[in-house]
């Protein structure tokens, strides 16, 4: 074992817009775990809704440390630890599920009714249980920054997102992403580099600039309240709907105006969550005779986080737009206020720092 102090500087989250810098005790990994000294973490809108309203239903209950996104360097490796070692650069998915339950037989590991979520990544270390060594570790390349392989876990929902859209590999099609915040900015990316035509609609021209940078096919200045479908479906080649909407922002005039954005036949892909309680009306008889499928899709998998690290790994990837501000430990919630002000799509939360 490596000697360290007995405390570090951590971020913990007492309730809604409250973080407090804490010195904490520097957890000793036991059998089978890991102790990660942070390398790179993080800031990403669930970030924020979790600030906003101050915990979140399944993966943080106040008081708790803080962050989820990040990637390090092995520090102390537990007894039976396999597969690890000290110095190691790794980076590490916020779940990880049995493995052992039908839905994760079937591949929805996502849905796991034992689905166990790591956060603590605004710190100086965070430590692994074991399920999360055994499956949701990853190592990266020597040559990929901290920064960059932190965004494997948004990118492998965005992934995860992708594969419900039912689209065909062999045509190109036309989809419309609603949001540009980072995760609708890598839907963008992902989805042009797989040949489609996509739109990105956004009431700020800023972040539609980065869009455009990221490969948007077009984009599209909305306003906000919703309203907004007639002029999505103007976009579509046919002019009455593109073949597949995706929300992006979790406001329910836009999951609204996404389900009336496509064609018949057409995928609605509502990738942005609302608050708990929310409800969307529905227009029942376009949904029952142009057979409209409407998914609800949730986190990631796996099979869509090791496809994320390896398409980071590719350099013409420009996930590097999402990353702004360098900030210490002590500024998590500068951070985030930076965000809700759309100051920075993301900031890295550097401990060094």
């Amino acid at each position: 074992m490596t000697n360290l102090p007995p405390t570090m500087r951590a971020a913990m989250l007492l309730g809604p817009q409250q973080v407090q810098i804490q010195q904490v005790a520097i957890p000793r990994p036991g059998p089978g775990e890991l102790l990660v000294r942070i390398g790179a973490a993080t800031t990403c809108g669930t970030d924020v809704k979790v600030f906003r309203r101050g915990g979140h239903p399944r993966m943080l209950k106040v008081p708790a440390l803080f962050g989820h996104e990040f990637s390090g360097t092995v520090e102390q490796v537990g007894d039976g630890a396999l597969n690890f070692a000290r110095g190691d650069r790794v980076v590490v998915a916020n779940s990880a599920p049995c493995g052992t339950c039908e839905r994760c037989v079937r591949g929805r590991e996502n849905l796991c009714p034992d689905l166990q979520y790591l956060n603590g990544a605004f710190a100086e270390f965070i430590l692994l249980p074991k399920r999360f060594v055994q499956g949701s570790a990853y190592h990266i390349p020597a040559t990929m920054s901290f920064e960059r392989a932190a965004l494997s876990e948004p990118l492998a929902c965005v992934i995860h997102g992708i594969s419900a859209c039912e689209l065909n590999t062999a045509a190109s099609s036309e989809i419309t992403v609603f949001g540009a915040g980072p995760i609708g900015l890598l839907f963008v990316a992902a989805l042009v580099r797989q040949g489609h035509a996509v739109q990105l609609a956004d009431p700020n021209p800023s972040r539609l600039e980065v869009g455009a940078r990221m490969g948007a096919t077009s984009t599209l200045c909305v306003t906000r309240g919703g309203g907004q479908a007639a002029k999505v479906r103007a976009w579509s080649s046919n002019g009455d709907g593109v073949g597949v909407a995706i929300d992006c922002t979790g406001i329910p005039e836009v999951w609204a105006d996404a389900m009336a954005s496509v064609q018949a036949g057409g995928v609605v892909n509502l990738f942005g969550g609302c608050a708990p309680g929310t409800t969307v009306p529905l227009d029942t008889h376009r949904l029952h005779y142009s057979e409209i499928s409407v998914k609800g899709v949730y986190h990631h998998r796996p099979l869509t986080f090791r496809a994320a690290l390896a398409l980071l790994a590719d350099r013409a990837f420009p996930a590097d737009e999402l990353l702004g501000a360098h900030m210490p430990i002590e500024e998590v919630e500068t951070a985030l206020h930076s965000m809700m002000r759309k100051e920075n799509l993301k900031v890295v939360i550097d401990a060094a720092l």
